[in-house]
């Protein structure tokens, strides 16, 4: 019984799942703000906000809100400077720590001539940071640049760049202690998760608008940047990582609620006030009409100065996660090793085990992500690797499957010819149970021929006799089969089938010899037919004899031989030729008559068989009466 090995499809799995994780890091790596980004992004949105939260900052950030109400109260928007520099007085005299304005003022005011003054006369009692934007395609304004002092020659190959700046008016600048970009870049996917605390615009690195409330709140002169890539500012000392930006923490909105203060109560209330002393305070705008509303990942309408109080926050207390320049190459590496365990893990184990390993390895690598999230602050990706790697092992599973399935279909269909429908059964379900490498055991070895084939081939037409010898071995295979037998080979016009073997059959001798006395039966329903009584089909011969024989594959790389090897199996071959001799049609040898019940059988002969010395003597069914 042959088919085909192909050794080298045991490979298949590895070398299909090498091409999944080739695949899947292209994907991962190529793609950053289609795919690399947002699942890590997304990810952190998740995350970040179930780990602990440091201890409170301090000074503590305030928001004055211009909210609706006030816009209902003072006027709509634009405000006229005058009264934006009430709202900057009154912050003012609740002596602040620092005082940051979340409005681009870029234009003087239209309202009054004066109104600009007014505004820098409010500015200038309390130290006060304005922003400004990054301007594109021209050197917009030249604002004065706080000093950054370097240690080492700052390496930010991510970091914000813009060719220029649009700032206050001259008047406001000149008022403003410190100046910050209040730019806020989204993400590819919508969402902004970051501030800058660096940016470069027009060749000249300048501070993000959150890192001037603070260096303002600290009394700070300038910032300073050493070897490690730390910024410091004053007390505070932050990681800028590649891209000089903040990760913010997504908060959800009801989270300000206690640091809010609206801005018609600061007008109105003069007690108002207490809540800002000694506090880093944003002014900006909840109204929509100021055009600060942003997406975050908390909220689809996230005011700006709610977004800049959250850098504020974050920076004063000291926890800042960021990701070092090398950690996207780490990944990409943890990710490729990842997958190619998963990838053995598919091809090696049974499926069960292998999901449960390969379910625990990216668990591992999530924990190991959210531990040096948690410890070292480092923004380590905990989905990425792990989604590349379970990719890997499912793509590697789905083709170890396919290849199963393959090979269960070829050994049914090499077998189910051969072998009965339960025994077929049993092997598709189980392959592995079947021994195929080589194992001693004893069987019943069945040989059949055709009395006077080779005289009915030459007179025979080449269709009928391929018809007829169809009709033939299909009706013995289904004896065999039925009886427990395997057919092995099918050579000619002689069926060679053994019992006991790939799995024990109890009482095979007896089958074997019940399977006999039945192909009689069904080969001589053949001889009657018309095709057979045309072609003059002559009588089925048989020879069955049982002892120990090696049984497996043999056949090299390519064919696989089902067989089996011994004397038995000579024996059996050359009772069959004896029948010619003795004039029988079933000849059972000794080793098969020592197994069954004497009473069966007659006694039809002695021979001397090949490769023994004595004489032995051989039966036939005693149900037979003479040839």
């Amino acid at each position: 019984m042959r088919f085909v090995r192909g050794r080298d499809r045991r490979l298949q799995p590895e070398l299909s799942g090498l091409a999944a994780v080739a695949l899947l890091l292209g994907l991962w790596c190529l793609s950053p703000a289609l795919v690399r980004d947002p699942i890590r992004e997304r990810t952190f949105d998740v995350l970040l906000p179930l780990l602990p939260a440091p201890g409170d900052a301090q000074p503590g950030v305030v928001i004055v809100d211009i909210d609706r109400a006030a816009l209902a109260r003072f006027g709509p928007w634009p405000w006229p400077r005058a009264q934006l520099a009430r709202l900057v007085a009154a912050a003012a005299a609740a002596r602040p720590a620092a005082l940051g304005v979340d409005i681009l003022l870029a234009s003087p005011d239209r309202f009054s001539a004066d109104g600009d003054a007014l505004l820098a006369q409010a500015l200038a009692r309390a130290p006060t940071a304005l922003g400004f934007a990054l301007e594109l395609g021209a050197a917009g304004q030249d604002l004065p640049a706080i000093p950054i002092l370097t240690s080492a020659p700052a390496r930010l190959p991510g970091i914000w760049r813009a060719d220029g700046v649009i700032g206050p008016t001259p008047v406001l600048a000149a008022a403003a202690q410190g100046l910050g970009a209040m730019v806020l870049a989204a993400d590819a996917d919508g969402p902004i998760r970051r501030v800058p605390l660096l940016a470069m615009a027009g060749g000249t690195m300048r501070p993000g608008l959150a890192v001037e409330a603070i260096r303002l709140a600290q009394g700070a002169g300038a910032l300073l940047i050493d070897r490690q890539g730390w910024l410091h500012v004053g007390s505070v000392s932050v990681p800028l990582g590649a891209d000089a930006a903040l990760r913010l923490v997504p908060r959800a909105p009801a989270a300000s609620a206690t640091r809010t203060v609206a801005a018609a109560t600061l007008l109105d209330d003069p007690g108002a006030g207490a809540a800002l002393a000694g506090r880093v305070v944003l002014i900006g705008g909840s109204a929509p009409e100021l055009g600060g509303l942003r997406v975050t990942p908390a909220s689809a309408a996230s005011p700006s100065v709610r977004i800049q109080a959250e850098a504020v926050e974050t920076l004063m207390r000291g926890a800042v996660a960021y990701r070092p320049a090398g950690l996207a190459a780490a990944e990409i590496a943890c990710a490729a090793a990842l997958g190619v365990l998963c990838l053995l893990l598919a091809a090696r184990l049974r499926p069960l085990l292998a999901a449960g390993l390969a379910v625990l390895a990216c668990l591992v690598w999530a924990g190991a992500a959210v531990g040096a999230v948690r410890g070292l602050s480092l923004l380590v990706d905990p989905a990425g690797p792990a989604l590349v790697a379970f990719a890997t092992f499912a793509a590697a599973a789905l083709v170890r499957f396919v290849r199963d399935e393959w090979r269960s279909r070829l050994l049914r269909a090499s077998f189910e010819q051969r072998l009965a429908p339960e025994v077929v059964s049993r092997i598709a379900a189980d392959p592995a149970a079947l021994r195929l490498r080589g194992e001693a055991r004893e069987v019943t070895a069945l040989f059949t021929d055709i009395e006077g084939f080779t005289a009915m081939t030459e007179r025979a037409d080449p269709v009928e006799l391929v018809a007829l010898l169809d009709a033939y071995f299909d009706a013995a295979s289904q004896v065999v089969t039925a009886h427990g037998g395997m057919v092995v080979k099918i050579l000619g016009d002689a069926i060679h089938a053994i019992f006991n073997a790939p799995f024990a059959l109890d009482a095979h001798p007896a089958r074997a010899v019940a399977c006999a006395l039945a192909l009689l039966e069904a080969t001589e329903a053949v001889r009657r037919s018309p095709a057979g009584d045309r072609l003059r089909l002559g009588r089925t011969r048989i020879g069955i004899e049982t002892g120990r024989a090696i049984v497996g594959d043999v056949g090299g790389r390519t064919k696989l031989d089902y067989t089996a090897y011994g004397n038995a199996i000579n024996t059996a071959a050359r009772l069959e030729a004896a029948n010619k001799e003795l004039g029988s049609s079933i000849c059972i040898g000794p080793g098969t008559a020592a197994q069954l019940d004497p009473a069966t059988l007659r006694r039809i002969g002695t021979l001397t068989l090949r490769g023994q010395s004595r004489p032995v003597g051989v039966f036939t069914p005693a149900t037979l009466g003479s040839d």
